[in-house]
């Protein structure tokens, strides 16, 4: 028990830091591109909607061990893509975390867009039709009326898409990510007579991070929902 917990100890709040991190770049980058791919969807111009479209269809249909391998060995093997200086002694690792991330930004992108387009769905069609008749444009409806009224709405979905999301981080060790999951086979490779404890280990961890999001975000979507 004590080579287990020497073996574990030092390494749990790192692997699971990585977790965190994963999680929090990924989602702000998802946010962000979610959004575009928003307002692409519902925008007037039907080259825009088309290819948003096809995006958000494509990607949701595709596993996501398939994109976070395709950034890795398409991205950066194939087409020499970097997002780390080569000359920095951590460069593998630091390429690795940063493909992973933009990985999971493609991903799970198409999921906040599509959460997002549900919020839409709730705001009255007049709204739009009001702002363009004094003359406001596109970018102004989206940005200033639809939008805001639209992510209060969306909190739900968008609370369960971060949570998806960082349950889906454990796939970046499949690029050698020393996330928690990674740490977790290496801990049973190891110590295989311990399977339960570490599972119930990391099963906790999990929790910890997962169960205050979806707590936080049913508050935050009670306080503030769209009264009709």
């Amino acid at each position: 028990m004590n080579d287990f917990w020497a073996d574990l100890g030092p390494s749990l709040w790192p692997a699971f830091w990585i977790t965190i991190k994963l999680t929090v770049l990924s989602a702000i980058g998802s946010m962000i591109l979610g959004t575009i791919l928003t307002a692409m969807r519902v925008a007037p111009v039907r080259i825009l909607r088309g290819l948003a479209t096809f995006y958000i269809n494509t990607v949701r249909n595709t596993p996501l061990t398939l994109i976070i391998l395709f950034c890795s060995f398409g991205l950066y093997q194939n087409l020499g893509l970097t997002l780390a200086g080569r000359d920095s002694g951590t460069f593998l690792s630091d390429n690795n975390f940063r493909l992973a991330v933009l990985g999971f930004i493609l991903y799970t992108s198409a999921f906040v867009a599509e959460s997002l387009r549900s919020g839409i769905n709730t705001v009255h069609f007049g709204q739009a039709e009001a702002a363009r008749s004094i003359g406001l444009e596109f970018p102004q409806i989206f940005g200033n009326i639809i939008f805001p009224q639209a992510l209060r709405a969306a909190i739900v979905p968008l609370g369960n898409t971060l949570i998806a999301l960082t349950k889906n981080t454990t796939i970046a060790s499949v690029i050698g990510v020393a996330e928690a999951s990674l740490l977790m086979k290496e801990t049973v490779e190891n110590h295989a007579n311990m399977l339960f404890i570490i599972f119930g280990i990391f099963a906790i961890g999990f929790m910890i991070l997962t169960l205050p999001m979806g707590l936080t975000l049913d508050r935050l979507s009670t306080r503030l929902a769209v009264r009709k």
